[in-house]
């Protein structure tokens, strides 16, 4: 008969096996506490930052036609002027493209000068509510 000795490098690996049933995977239990008044301050916020820039703020329009011609003339006037923001907006029948959102009538007149050396019939607006 022979006798079963310890090996100390054979009971690491068993260990190791039954200590895996233990372990579980952390549950997350996160609660978040809100204010009723924080939606309402949002929604204030998000309509006083549209009225800004459509009402309050002048514009450059490029161009005025269909739909195709007017997403062509956008994405040049992006490639060139890549610092101005621009929009296609739709005013029954025609596709209007402004470009820029100038806080003063100055510092657009100056966006004018350059814009109009590209694209002749550019003009400045300030859109009505």
């Amino acid at each position: 008969m022979r006798i079963l000795t310890f090996k100390p490098n054979s009971f690491l690996p068993f260990f190791l096996f039954v200590l895996t049933f233990n372990l579980q995977a952390q549950e997350a239990k996160n609660t978040l506490k809100q204010s009723p008044n924080f939606e309402q301050l949002l929604n204030e916020k998000r309509k006083i930052n549209t009225l800004l820039t459509v009402n309050e703020r002048y514009k450059i329009q490029i161009f005025s036609g269909d739909s195709e011609t007017a997403k062509k003339a956008l994405y040049e006037c992006k490639q060139e002027f890549n610092l101005l923001d621009g929009t296609i907006v739709f005013n029954t029948p025609n596709y209007k493209v402004w470009i820029g959102n100038f806080r003063t009538r100055i510092e657009a007149e100056r966006n004018l000068v350059e814009i109009k050396k590209r694209y002749n019939t550019a003009f400045l607006i300030k859109p009505k509510k």
